[in-house]
């Protein structure tokens, strides 16, 4: 008889009697008054057998004592034995159970290995200890129906849409109301990419201090600086070939604690905005997919073609071509008419080519109203007709907000075009970096509608070529509020708004967007502070647009060349930028998809308008073509086109860290000067076939790292693959 055969009778308690073939021997002891009676009988010997002669009892004297306790204590080490054995052959077995592929389950979480058996992934459950005698395994589906004190349902299913890719789908669903499901995992086994547009933005991600979970949803990071930023989608990335993506249902929040070296995933309804469906207990579900490749790009060109939206279309040529010129960061709300013709003057005198002419905030008398302020521009139809004769199209700043003291706002509130506060009987005011007043409900049709036709008499009164849609973010709708159309996730309002901009999309403009890349607009990353550093400056200019490009957002705008020139918020003691940050943020913007002017280089000297002249015409001749290229492919790809360097050095360790530099496709690599005072850069260049801006080749089999490669003030150090 074989020990699993054996541990099964053992474990399972299985009777006797069925056993056929087999002669058991029973043995009977009996200690009394110290002395020991074994009596030993023969069982039946399977179904239909007789029984035998039984032995005659026999009695032991003292000298045989001995060896009767040393029977019994073997038979005693030998039921132990048996009994470890059982269990230990019971546990491989729950062992084997849960696993599955390269993923092994246990009661507190699963990691999951590569190809290669190295752990590239772990997360642990913090919202219940699975009970693993609950489990089950039937094909690729490992699930479980308890935790130690509760129902659930849980399960992991294996799927391999490809020979280079596995992919697991994981779901924890609560069945009892109000229960969060929370999820943590080790971010320690590669650097990671990917989640939102930050205040202060690393690349890759830079986790500091402990957040409890908090509502993943689009918001302003200029007004709140905690907050996620306007462009947020819930993937992930890291360089170890391994990608999260969270699925669109779950009412997502996110935590993270530096000290555990954790990111919390967690699904809440209790004390969130996030809603459960109409009629339905707000019991929350955790489900997201882990995917595992054999290299980082490959893994993140599999996930954008099976997650994200594509753009439909790319829009207008000329947008690539030549910079859009705003007159927000140079005169702010004080615009009129004259200035705006003055600066359209000057840019044709300074000899500069122009994709449209943006006219920003405070050209009507009150927000929520569609009319020019009279004081302002007494004569708006023929200013329109003035730069329209000059070669200028020109676009209009847009929101989604009408004051209280807006000629609109009584009319939009007996229509019911505003979100409303909960019980849906009175509109909802809200308080945003303009004043207060209502926030329209796109998605009622009714709101939609009327919005749309103050665009349209816009258009076809003036001729404006297009709108920047500005705001959008989840944070400007109250904690708690109803639209017409129920929606779970508050970020879904982001995306109703940006589809506003469909009819546009040509020389559109969106700060903000969830589920949104196929609008098919230009995406701004929101305003940026005239200074240096990370937090919304000159250097997180490169982290924010790769984030944005991984996040499937390839048309990028990247905010007005020198920053915003607020007073307080500008690095020098002028009103303008510092000269030597204008120049340098002049030469990145060079080689982003678009450009955008707003302080005019000619507010400087000669030499800076020089150096502008330089790089637009640089980007119109090297980069535009380029990128204009690249944009056709993304309708089919989504492949980014302002690419990180590890998207052609895959295995190389320094090359995820880097933040720095660019590539525009695979074949033109770009490092800028980010550094006052500084003429130099230090360079890492990819193994390659290389030739510099300078004419210089570099033919390496390895990566090369230039120390102090010089770079003039006027200079960007790029490369192009030969």
């Amino acid at each position: 008889m074989s020990w699993v055969f054996f541990c099964e009778l053992w474990q399972n308690k299985l009777s006797l009697e069925p056993l056929k073939g087999l002669q058991l021997i029973a043995v009977d002891l009996r200690i009394t008054n110290s002395r020991v009676q074994v009596m030993y009988q023969v069982v039946p010997g399977g179904a239909g057998g007789t029984i035998t002669d039984v032995i005659p009892k026999q009695k032991h004297s003292k000298d045989t004592r001995p060896l009767v306790w040393a029977g019994v204590i073997g038979l005693v080490l030998l039921i132990a034995a048996v009994t470890a054995w059982c269990y230990y052959i019971a546990s491989l077995r729950k062992a084997e159970l849960l696993k599955t592929q390269l993923l092994d389950l246990n009661k507190d979480g699963y990691i999951i290995r590569n190809q290669g058996g190295s752990i590239v992934f772990r997360m642990d459950f913090r919202s219940g200890t699975l009970d693993l005698d609950s489990c089950s395994k039937e094909g690729e589906l490992l699930s479980c129906g308890r935790t130690t004190d509760r129902n659930l349902n849980f399960f992991i299913e294996t799927v391999r849409p490809k020979d280079t890719v596995q992919c697991y789908r994981v779901r924890w669903e609560e069945l009892v109301p109000d229960i969060p499901v929370e999820h943590a995992m080790t971010y320690t086994f590669a650097h990671w990419y990917g989640g939102a547009v930050s205040a202060i933005q690393h690349w890759p991600i830079s986790i500091s201090g402990q957040q409890p979970p908090k509502p993943f949803v689009t918001g302003d990071i200029y007004s709140n600086r905690n907050e996620f930023g306007g462009i947020l989608e819930s993937y992930w990335l890291s360089s170890n070939a391994t990608a999260i993506k969270i699925n669109n249902s779950v009412p997502f929040h996110l935590g993270w604690n530096d000290t555990e070296k954790t990111m919390s995933f967690q699904a809440r309804y209790n004390d969130s905005p996030f809603k459960s469906n109409p009629g339905e207990a707000p019991c929350a579900e955790l489900s997201y997919r882990v995917c595992v490749g054999l290299d980082v790009t490959s893994i993140h060109k599999y996930m954008v073609r099976r997650y994200f939206n594509k753009p439909n279309k790319v829009p207008a040529k000329v947008m690539f071509r030549h910079p859009i010129w705003s007159t927000w960061a140079l005169h702010k709300t004080d615009i009129d008419q004259e200035k705006v013709l003055t600066y359209a003057a000057n840019i044709r005198k300074y000899k500069f080519n122009c994709s449209h002419l943006q006219l920003d905030d405070r050209y009507t008398s009150r927000y929520g109203e569609f009319e020019f302020d009279q004081t302002k521009f007494p004569n708006a139809s023929s200013m329109f007709q003035r730069l329209k004769s000059d070669g200028f199209l020109v676009s209009l700043w847009i929101h989604p907000f009408v004051n209280y003291d807006s000629e609109n706002f009584h009319s939009c509130v007996e229509r019911g075009l505003f979100v409303r506060e909960p019980t849906g009987r009175l509109p909802a005011l809200v308080r945003w970096w303009n004043g207060i007043g209502g926030i329209l409900d796109f998605t009622n049709p009714e709101a939609r509608d009327w919005f749309s036709s103050q665009l349209r008499s816009l258009r076809s009164r003036y001729g404006v070529s297009s709108f920047k849609f500005d705001a959008g973010e989840t944070n400007y709708l109250p904690w708690k509020f109803s639209t017409r159309t129920p929606i779970r996730d508050p970020s879904f309002f982001t995306r109703r708004y940006t589809e506003m901009a469909i009819p546009y999309n040509d020389r559109a403009e969106l700060r903000s967007g969830y589920q949104s890349q196929n609008i098919s607009c230009f995406f701004r990353p929101i305003d940026r502070d005239s200074v240096w550093g990370y937090e919304l400056g000159l250097k997180s200019l490169i982290p924010t647009v790769l984030t944005i490009s991984i996040l499937g957002y390839q048309f990028i705008l990247p905010d007005m060349i020198g920053g915003n020139a607020y007073l307080n918020r500008t690095d020098g003691n002028s009103v303008l930028p510092d000269r030597e940050l204008y120049i340098r943020w002049l030469e990145l913007s060079a080689f982003m998809p678009s450009m955008q002017f707003s302080i005019p280089p000619w507010a400087y000297d000669n030499e800076v308008v020089e150096i502008a002249r330089k790089y637009t015409a640089l980007h119109e001749s090297i980069v535009a073509p380029r990128v204009l290229e690249l944009a056709g492919e993304v309708l089919d790809t989504g492949d980014p086109i302002i690419r990180p360097l590890w998207w052609i050095a895959t295995g190389d360790e320094t090359a995820y860290k880097i933040d720095s530099q660019f590539l525009i496709g695979d074949d033109l690599m770009v490092a800028p000067v980010l550094e006052p005072g500084k003429q130099e850069r230090d360079i890492y260049l990819p193994a390659g076939h290389w030739r510099s801006y300078k004419g210089e080749r570099f033919d390496i089999k390895e990566p090369l790292h230039l120390t102090d490669y010089p770079v003039d003030l006027d200079e960007i150090a790029y490369f192009v693959w030969v």
